[in-house]
């Protein structure tokens, strides 16, 4: 059966930089990780074709020998059969092949070292989401947060091994958690060390797993926090609770929970960072002869003096009347941005516009400033 693209293995195409090739790996080793799918054959298939893809894509020069000659690169036979930065010179490109087959063999399809396996492994991060009003985003709030997580097994205190039982040295590799594997490539012999399929590594074998966890040491369990939701918080922002999120193996920290940010749309309101924006609505009569207005602020509603010939689209401020500054001790806040807005009355009645056309008729042109010059620019045309 054909060897499949690496690229493909990750879910990536060949513009993938390191970053991405790096999140890939870790979204699907958690997938397919064996301790997470006990006796899941295709999970394991999975997983091993997955630190294989990484563990030539995550290495430069192995990517870059690779994107130009594909699998034929680290295949034996095609010694010498390339030139012009390939390897014509036999295996000499290659640099130490036996670090090649350790970072394939070993790392790759075993899992990493037996000090790692049998060492303290942190527990993985946990997404979760919350949604917030714009008042709960701007003064804080607490919030109950539901999600699941990896917790360690209460069965078997995360042994994995059956109650009264403990997990016992592994019979295949003496504990060793590795095994010695030959390769024979172009006529020579080379030595390799590959994780112990056994005990995948660890060392330990598990005679009577955990019927409650099957052997892993961890089960799934469905949590829920108040969280402190802090004032200022932003839209698409996140949170993150320091050993919230799975529990970690031999003894490991526990990994994060974090908490992604949504916060609604306000009528009113429009936030730009810690400043907020509104238009306020006046009558043509408060516009002209100024007044005494009200204006919505997030605590309810300020008067504020409307100058006399207030024009629309006029802007004033209020300080201090914005968004909170996230953490800040001193208690800063951003401003409220008013925008003028002048409503034109509709529906008059006869003697309404009679009075209308009389103030007209009283006001004149000069008045109208900008009416005037704009007449006269358009006179001067017709010329």
């Amino acid at each position: 059966m054909a060897q499949r693209d690496y690229y493909e293995v990750l879910g990536l195409d060949k513009s993938a930089d390191a970053d991405a090739i790096k999140r890939a790996y870790r979204q699907l080793a958690k997938k397919y990780h064996p301790d997470l799918n006990p006796g899941d054959a295709e999970a394991e298939k999975n997983f091993k074709e997955v630190n294989e893809a990484y563990s030539i894509l995550s290495d430069p020069d192995k990517k870059a020998k690779y994107d130009q000659y594909g699998h034929a690169a680290f295949d034996p036979t095609a010694g010498g059969g390339y030139s012009g930065g390939g390897f014509s010179g036999g295996f000499g490109d290659f640099g130490d092949l036996g670090d090649i087959f350790s970072s394939i063999f070993g790392g790759g399809f075993g899992g990493g070292t037996t000090q790692r396996r049998n060492g303290p492994q942190q527990g993985d991060d946990v997404g979760a989401r919350v949604t917030l009003t714009f008042e709960e985003a701007a003064f804080g709030c607490k919030k109950d947060v539901s999600y699941n997580r990896l917790r360690k097994c209460p069965a078997c205190n995360g042994t994995g091994a059956e109650a009264g039982t403990s997990p016992e040295t592994c019979p295949d590799c003496r504990g060793r958690g590795e095994r010695i594997v030959n390769q024979r490539m172009g006529g020579m012999t080379f030595q390799t060390k590959t994780a112990c399929e056994k005990c995948r590594g660890t060392g330990k074998f598990i005679k009577s797993p955990c019927q409650k966890c099957r052997g892993s040491g961890l089960e799934r369990e469905n949590r829920k926090l108040t969280v402190n939701i802090p004032a200022g918080i932003d839209n698409g922002e996140r949170i993150a609770l320091r050993g919230q999120g799975c529990d970690g193996k031999n003894g490991g920290p526990a990994g994060d929970l974090v908490i992604e940010v949504t916060v609604r749309s306000h009528s009113v309101f429009e936030r730009d960072g810690v400043h907020i924006y509104c238009e306020v609505p006046v009558t043509v009569t408060e516009a002209t002869l100024g007044a005494e207005i009200e204006v919505p602020t997030l605590e309810g509603t300020v008067k504020y003096n409307l100058d006399e010939g207030t024009q629309p689209g006029t802007v004033f401020t209020l300080r201090g009347k914005g968004i909170p500054y996230v953490n800040d001790r001193g208690g800063r806040r951003g401003d409220l941005i008013c925008t003028v807005v002048v409503e034109i009355p509709r529906g008059l009645s006869d003697k309404q516009k009679d009075a209308l056309r009389e103030f007209a008729d009283a006001c004149g042109e000069k008045n109208y400033t900008k009416k005037g010059k704009f007449n006269k620019a358009f006179k001067k045309k017709e010329k």
